[in-house]
């Protein structure tokens, strides 16, 4: 299979589909790959590093698209990328299709075979392509937070672990999964007071247990979260439907509530946001203020911590990538229940339930 590498183009997004490693395993098992100059720089892979792995460098964007039979990316495409895209083309990247309506209707109409990082799932309801960056936005929320937590940076003026005869930061977590998780390691680790909100008991026992009774669990609910809210330093929104646009779980009563200066990250902007006051920023305009109140939701938080973001990228996603190149998409899909789960559109139409339900679109099963 002939398999495409395209430089993201989403702003400061620096990492990129594949990393030399995973060129060199798809050249050893007999497929060409074309990378598109430059793509890896921002990750610290040079063109000369694809060369030697055996791809082949090209300087058009358009030329990578048009040859391509499957495109391998980070990032959903963009507008101006929209055109590129190729009928019966296999596109293997994170989508979060329930956030972008227009896209889908983009991959529909092009009728093309579009696999999503996010929704492979294993049988045990775990999420292989979505972790290695959960668990880098988890940790970026709550070292972003700290950040802004600061005085010069427009924050309250609170360190997270305080001092002696000083209490910490207060940092509540909605959502104990890999994000939350690795938000609250953060959290922990420089000595803040941290509460985490889930509505999975089970999950709610382990995260006690692991954390040995350093933070506070409580079970997700209005009141629950008003009352944890509210008397947070920092609020980080950590949910995660599969394929779905996150719940609005805080308000924007609950943010004018809160104290000036406070801080809220939104990891889930990506799905559309968990708080009522978010909307997606970049890295270059990364906060704003509601009621004195600062927001940081940007969509690719791992994009600037881009080597350690793509190397643990492609350790996940080239399983799946060499499956589809060895067996075409098809056969894999049959192969792999798992892949078949990141299946989100194909032959025109969208086949994965949650993204056509919350989209109101159609829903058309994939038939073996």
């Amino acid at each position: 299979m002939l398999i495409g590498v395209p430089k993201e183009i989403k702003i400061s997004e620096n990492r990129v589909g594949m990393t030399e490693a995973g060129v060199k395993q798809l050249v050893t098992e007999g497929h060409q790959v074309i990378v598109e100059a430059d793509a890896g720089l921002g990750s610290g892979i040079t063109n000369e590093a694809y060369q030697k792995a055996g791809a082949k460098i090209i300087a058009s964007k358009t030329e990578i698209y048009h040859k391509a039979q499957m495109i391998v990316k980070v990032k959903e495409p963009l507008p101006d990328e929209y055109e590129l895209l190729q009928s019966q083309q296999i596109l293997y990247t994170y989508l979060h299709l329930a956030a972008e309506p227009k896209l889908t209707k983009v991959l529909c109409e092009k009728k093309v075979k579009a696999v999503a990082y996010e929704t492979i799932q294993k049988p045990d309801g775990s999420l292989p392509l979505l972790t290695p960056m959960s668990e880098v936005a988890g940790r970026m929320a709550t070292q972003i937070g700290a950040y802004y937590l600061q005085k010069d940076h427009g924050g309250k003026g609170i360190l997270m672990g305080g001092v002696t005869g000083v209490r910490p930061g207060k940092v509540t977590i909605i959502g104990g999964g890999v994000v939350g998780t690795n938000a609250a390691k953060m959290a922990v680790g420089l000595g803040a007071q941290v509460t985490i909100l889930d509505v999975n008991t089970s999950r709610l026992e382990y995260l006690d247990d692991i954390f040995g009774g350093r933070i506070t669990t409580l079970y997700s609910n209005a009141l629950n979260i008003e009352q944890s809210v509210t008397q947070s330093d920092l609020v980080i929104g950590a949910v995660l439907i599969t394929g779905r646009k996150a719940p609005t779980l805080v308000t924007h009563q609950m943010i004018t509530a809160m104290q000036a200066g406070s801080v809220v990250v939104d990891v889930a902007v990506d799905q559309g946001g968990c708080i009522e006051t978010c909307k997606p920023t970049s890295h270059t305009h990364p906060t704003y203020e509601v009621d004195g109140v600062i927001h940081y939701c940007v969509p690719n938080m791992p994009g600037v911590v881009s080597r350690t973001s793509t190397y643990a990228l492609t350790n996940v996603t080239l399983k799946y990538a060499s499956m589809i190149a060895q067996m075409g998409l098809e056969e894999a899909l049959a192969f792999d229940n798992s892949l078949k789960q990141g299946l989100n559109v194909y032959g025109g139409s969208v086949c994965y339930e949650p993204v056509a339900k919350d989209l109101g679109l159609d829903y058309v099963a994939y038939k073996l």
